[in-house]
């Protein structure tokens, strides 16, 4: 018999829930095939067996938490397809024992207690606590079997003799007493539930959902978050997609969108101010002289943020392909965990779903983020005092105070707005 059990998956996964199993007891698997779909805080990734035989065992069922090393099915290398008989079957030998326990014990049990053993009982009302006390042989064993104490019974019989109901009923209560001890535990953890006059429904975190919650609150109490807010006049950079985007998705067979001019004026500023591209370890500031820059995409399951590597290499379409293609496994749950790992800095888009302005929440250990918000008809004071109606942007920058200053802020926000109204410049400050 072999075990499957949870591979090491990624340094910072140590930790999982079963989310489905793809293949059910007595069904036949081969050595590589994917058997149970496991839900990490990251993404969702198979668990492949590593034997090839029967699944005779699912140790570890859907919902379950689990542990790298964890033992989660068990495989018989020589059983058969669909009769599971290899894992349930009892042995001969096992048998004859099952069949003369019960008749041991009834045997015992029938045996009549000695008539000299109820006389010491009998002898007395006033029994000393501290002698044995008076039960038949059968009762004794039951109370080995069940790991009963004779000596805290009190038995119901008027001559003081423990009977096995005694023992029974004793064994029944101290089953009941561990399942309300634990019952009452499980309700002193969920003290804080809210009870309600109205109809709820309770549905459990994911564990995705709950690593996010988790994280989102740490980084509040780990760093110290201030956000700076600027608009952006969004004409050149549409009037732009206007013109060139025919041509562009005939050339490189991919739509010329918002997210390319974004990552390119983002590339740019961390470039004239590194200390947003960094992360705090310790006492030391390490300033990463790469540009990955990490993609918020919200999906069914929670916020993921896949990562755009070496943005700075990249033009246009190779930023556009690369952000469609990660949303895409995003949407399919097929991101991997090297897919999210390691981003420097990260933009999220909450205009897609009609934002007009928000405070983004850093994506620890990063120390920036860039919010961008929906683009909205406004009327402009333009520079000779004619009014125009322009579409408009908020941004929002949220960064890490204890290594960035204001100033250092306001000014990377400042450069991002002066490379999106000049969008020509993002060829050159890319």
């Amino acid at each position: 018999m072999k075990e499957i059990t949870i591979p090491e998956l990624a340094e910072s996964i140590t930790e999982g829930t079963i989310s489905e199993w793809l293949v059910k007891e007595g069904d036949k698997v081969e050595k590589g095939d994917p058997v149970v779909e496991l839900e990490t805080d990251k993404v969702n990734v198979e668990v492949n067996t590593e034997f090839e035989g029967v699944l005779t065992e699912i140790v570890a069922g859907e919902g379950e938490d689990v542990e790298i090393g964890d033992v989660i099915a068990k495989v018989d290398e020589n059983g058969t397809a669909g009769g599971g008989a290899s894992a349930g079957e009892t042995k001969p030998e096992e048998k004859e024992k099952e069949t003369e326990a019960p008749a041991e014990e009834k045997k015992a049990e029938s045996e009549p207690a000695p008539a000299a053993k109820e006389e010491p009982a009998a002898a007395s009302d006033e029994q000393d606590p501290n002698t044995a006390p008076v039960a038949s042989p059968a009762t004794r064993k039951r109370a080995r079997e069940l790991g009963i104490d004779l000596n805290e019974l009190y038995p119901k019989d008027p001559l003081g003799r423990v009977r096995v109901e005694d023992v029974e009923q004793a064994a029944r209560e101290k089953v009941e007493s561990s399942k309300k001890a634990k019952d009452s535990g499980k309700s002193n953890k969920d003290a804080e539930k809210t009870e309600f006059d109205k109809p709820v429904e309770r549905v459990r975190m994911s564990r995705r959902r709950q690593t996010i919650a988790k994280r989102l609150v740490d980084v509040q109490h780990t760093s110290a978050m201030l956000t700076t807010f600027n608009e952006v006049d969004m004409t050149a950079v549409m009037n732009l997609r206007k013109e060139r985007k025919e041509a562009f998705q005939e050339k490189h067979g991919v739509k010329l969108g918002f997210m390319s001019f974004f990552t390119k004026a983002v590339v740019g500023a961390l470039k004239e101010f590194p200390l947003l591209n960094a992360e705090i370890q310790g006492d030391e500031i390490v300033k990463k002289n790469f540009y990955d820059i990490g993609m918020a995409v919200s999906t069914e399951d929670g916020l993921v943020v896949p990562v755009v590597r070496d943005a700075d290499r990249l033009d246009f379409a190779g930023i556009e392909n690369k952000v469609g293609e990660l949303a895409k496994k995003a949407r399919d749950k097929k991101l991997a965990v090297d897919d999210m790992q390691g981003g420097t800095f990260t933009i999220t888009n909450g205009g897609t779903f009609g934002s007009l302005l928000s405070t983004p929440i850093l994506n620890s250990p990063q120390v920036g983020i860039l919010g961008m918000h929906k683009i909205q008809k406004r009327p402009m004071v333009m520079p000779d005092d004619s009014i125009e109606v322009r579409p408009m942007m908020y941004l929002a920058l949220s960064y890490d105070h204890r290594i960035v200053d204001g100033r250092e802020a306001v000014q990377f926000l400042v450069r991002i707005k002066e490379m999106l109204e000049d969008p020509y410049s993002l060829l050159l400050e890319g």
